[in-house]
């Protein structure tokens, strides 16, 4: 959470929060899977991220605290998430040009 210290950071900068988040296995990939709107129940989102049941409990209960994800009849992104889905529209954008200049090397 933004103002604590986590994982390579202790000045606990949203930022660097926001990324120790998403950066831990499994979540970013979850986020990704409610995309759009998306609703999916947990076995569908296990089935879909790819993750043991574990896993896939514990981040949810992460993104939830975070305000990312919401669970009601199935898990969908919060207005939070949508959000993040937005800002992450950039990178992918960014990602795909880098795989492309660095294919040409």
């Amino acid at each position: 959470m933004p103002g604590r210290a986590v994982r390579g950071s202790d000045s606990g900068r949203p930022i660097m929060a926001a990324l120790d988040l998403l950066g831990r296995r499994g979540a970013l990939r979850i986020v990704w899977e409610l995309r759009e709107g998306r609703v999916l129940t947990f076995r569908a989102l296990q089935a879909a991220a790819e993750l043991p049941p574990g896993t896939l409990n514990t981040r949810l209960a992460e993104l939830r605290a975070a305000d990312i994800v919401a669970a009601d009849a199935g898990y969908r992104l919060s207005p939070r998430g949508s959000d993040l889905i937005a800002a992450l529209w950039p990178l992918l954008r960014w990602s795909e040009d880098w795989a492309s200049a660095m294919g040409d090397r």
